[in-house]
């Protein structure tokens, strides 16, 4: 339905077809997009239709709107863009109906009996005179009011279905929205729609807009500026902010709703009462939450809080002595020595509940985990290690040669089915409050990745009296979900914090490493390629600049650094723009993986297409994904769920019939993806900085020729050198590279999570 409507909308009306029929068998459907193929037939004849055809049953009679299409493989098909189940209207249609199953407890024989006794009456009786059902042999009273109350419900989704359909709502959305609140949605519809943006996912305030102005609510109705006010705050979050100012929230606000910022206020007041939202005033500012982002930010200091004191203890200088000694020994018996930094992290991690360990390229962070682990070993503790990403945990596991887990799987994500009969997931983790993690020690590597809700996920699972020790460099660009963890934890000052400094001889070597750091300082870098693994082009051409990059990922990078073409990786500061992720993927997927008979493809627009082969990224947080890991004999030997933001993979199978897309994620992870999900994905042969956190690539290209000031600053650019593990070479203007290192004009997260530390150590003085 919703493709049709955006047509319309556009004012590209497309001619549709028209066909009535029934349902005779269906060969696929997904339980949780409703996604469809069906034999269906119409006049007698038989036609494969594909669409959104969610709790659509054998037997159903349909009324169908959408177009012919011609498959390449699968010859003529019909797709639909809507439908409307109706009632059969002949004895056959009916017997033909109930004896498919659509009702429970009735079968092909009953059904005849049934149809036999009252013929085109019959669904007329089930509906209005259940209880007459009786009269048919081997029906009970009970069973003729079950079967009554089943065509009751059956009638009310699809009286429901063709009421939203007007509002251009999508069947798909129309069932979730019946679901959730059955008859009262005639209500909520006609006194406030923007509560639909609230309860049902999938449903924007946009959306809610639409349909509240096609009820006739007035554009200044309260419900829309709360609605709008709430909208706000959620499309900040996308930014990264827990929370906005209030000046800013009402300015933004005001230009969504496109009313004055000053009418907005009061409703504020009205959502504070409703404890929708908290306010909070710091210096002259006033702070506001959405309250979902303050109590998971409250939550997060009343436990570390609680985890540090858990464990801290005053030890007498006899003891520290002898664990320093203890530690000197260690690094004869390991033959390292550390620096007084490292050292004094190491202690440090011994005798407190939380610690923080952060460092740039070079400066000895994993030494010094490792270190740690060892230490706590000889101390008879269990250890658990766990990054954000699958590529992240995959490097902590290579430096320490211990397992490290995502957090995700460290947390053990379950997306069970949840019990109302909608097949849809109920995600939760089983490690928790309740079942929380057993171990002594938890380490988790690339803090600066981890987002609010995350990190009081992981935080709500460590029993007090575990330590938590938090790796990761500060410098970094922040997560992309709420939040910047690691920077707000060293600011508070509340947790005893490392900063390694110094650079250790053998990283000297390296020009990554050393203009890394140069550029976290400000200071200028060489660009006169006489380095074997930092490389600058002059090219002030984007066609050129085109040329280049393909030259170097096909021929020169892979030999160069060990590593196949797959491997090495494009990163841009934007999306849009001819030196854009979306403009290079497009031009790099032409080169790298071009058509062949041998690759089946799968066209997203008239531009754009997913071939077999494609390097591709998820690019949202999917909790319900189901994946496997296939031995060579394609038998499962570990299956799991939960794909995130960031995981790249590579396109291994397209199923047209099945319309689905098969992926293959980092460690043999394979996911199954219908055709309707499928823009969870993102070609990843080019990648946005942001989208690289926690990833090392044996080589990376950046091409840099300019861009908005607010992406082009130091922050970045040293977030995307230090992704490089052995080359990374510039494409671009000498003048961009230098700017961006003099700007340090990052984008301000509004935070505050060292806000509510400090309101919490109030408390418990």
């Amino acid at each position: 339905m919703t493709s049709g409507n955006t047509a319309e909308r556009l004012g590209q009306r497309v001619k549709m077809d028209h066909m009535k029929g029934y349902v005779e068998h269906i060969i696929y459907q997904s339980k949780e997009t409703g996604y469809t193929v069906l034999n269906f037939v119409s006049d007698g004849k038989e036609l494969t239709c594909v669409g959104n055809l969610k709790n659509i049953e054998p037997g159903e009679t349909l009324m169908l709107e959408g177009s012919y299409t011609d498959h390449t493989l699968y010859g003529k098909q019909f797709r639909v863009e809507t439908f409307q189940a109706v009632a059969p209207e002949d004895a056959v249609s009916m017997e033909r109906y109930l004896g498919s199953g659509a009702i429970k407890g009735v079968g092909q024989a009953l059904a005849s009996r049934i149809v036999k006794k009252f013929g085109t009456d019959t669904f007329r009786i089930m509906e209005e005179e259940p209880e007459r059902l009786s009269e048919v042999k081997g029906v009970s009273e009970r069973m003729a009011r079950e079967i009554g109350s089943q065509m009751e419900e059956k009638r009310e989704l699809r009286d429901a279905m063709l009421f939203l359909q007007q509002y251009g709502i999508s069947n798909a959305l129309a069932v979730k929205i019946y679901q959730n609140y059955g008859m009262k949605l005639y209500h909520v519809m006609k006194e406030n729609p923007y509560k639909l943006a609230e309860d049902i996912s999938g449903v924007g305030f946009k959306l809610a807009d639409e349909i509240a102005s096609k009820t006739g609510i007035r554009t200044d109705s309260d419900f829309r500026i709360r609605s709008g006010l709430l909208y706000t705050l959620l499309q900040a979050s996308s930014e990264g902010h827990i929370y906005l100012p209030r000046d800013i929230l009402l300015q933004r606000a005001g230009l969504l709703l496109d009313i004055s910022p000053d009418l907005l206020a009061s409703q504020l007041e009205n959502l504070m009462m409703d404890q929708k939202i908290i306010m909070k005033k710091n210096g002259e500012e006033i702070l506001t939450y959405a309250s979902t982002f303050y109590y998971a930010e409250l939550n997060c200091a009343r436990l570390l809080t609680d985890l540090n004191r858990a464990v801290y203890d005053q030890k007498l200088p006899a003891e520290e002595e002898m664990e320093r000694k203890r530690l000197e020994k260690l690094e004869r018996s390991l033959q390292i020595v550390l620096d007084d930094l490292q050292r004094e992290a190491v202690l440090l991690s011994m005798k407190h509940g939380v610690f923080l360990l952060s460092g740039g390229p070079g400066t000895g962070k994993t030494t010094t985990i490792n270190t740690m682990i060892k230490n706590f070993e000889e101390e008879g503790c269990d250890i658990l290690l766990a990054a954000p990403t699958g590529r992240a945990a995959k490097r902590m596991t290579e430096a320490t040669g211990y397992e490290a887990r995502t957090i995700h799987r460290l947390l053990e994500i379950n997306g069970a089915v949840s019990e109302d009969g909608s097949g849809s997931r109920e995600v939760r983790f089983e490690k928790n409050a309740e079942n929380p993690l057993e171990t002594d020690v938890v380490i988790i590597d690339e803090m600066s990745m981890v987002d609010i809700f995350l990190f009081q996920a992981l935080l709500k699972a460590i029993a007090p009296g575990t330590r938590l020790i938090l790796v990761g460099d500060v410098d970094q660009l922040p997560s992309v979900g709420p939040g910047q963890i690691l920077h707000d934890l060293i600011i508070s000052k509340a947790f005893p914090a490392v900063v390694l400094k110094k650079i250790f001889r053998q990283a000297e070597e390296s020009d990554i490493v050393m203009n890394a750091h140069r550029i976290n300082h400000g200071q200028s870098i060489s660009l006169n390629n006489k380095s074997k693994d930092f490389f600058f082009l002059e090219r002030n051409d984007v066609q050129v600049i085109y040329k280049h990059m393909i030259q170097l990922i096909q021929d020169k990078l892979p030999g160069y650094v060990n590593a196949e073409s797959y491997d090495i990786q494009v990163l841009t500061p934007m999306r849009k723009g001819a030196l854009g992720a979306e403009t290079l993927n497009r031009i790099l997927q032409q080169y790298l993986n071009p058509p062949s008979p041998g690759k089946k493809e799968h066209k997203i627009n008239d531009e754009e297409c997913l071939r077999e082969g494609d390097k591709v990224m998820q690019v949202k947080n999917n909790y319900q994904l189901e994946w496997e890991v296939l031995s060579h004999y394609q038998i499962p030997v570990d299956k799991g769920v939960g794909i995130f933001n960031g995981d790249m993979g590579i396109i291994r199978e397209i199923n047209e019939f099945s319309a689905t897309l098969t992926v293959e994620f980092d460690e043999s992870r394979r996911v199954t993806y219908p055709f309707v999900q499928i823009e969870e994905l993102e070609l990843a042969y080019a990648i946005t900085v942001h989208k690289s956190q926690g990833s090392e690539y044996p080589a990376v290209i950046m091409p840099l020729l300019g861009g908005p000031r607010m992406l082009f600053n130091r922050n970045l650019l040293y977030t995307a050198i230090t992704r490089a593990r052995s080359c990374v070479t510039i494409l671009g203007s000498s003048e961009t590279v230098q700017n961006m290192i003099d700007n340090v004009n990052e984008n301000r997260r509004y935070t505050s999570l060292h806000l509510r530390i400090a309101e919490i150590a109030e408390i418990v003085g």
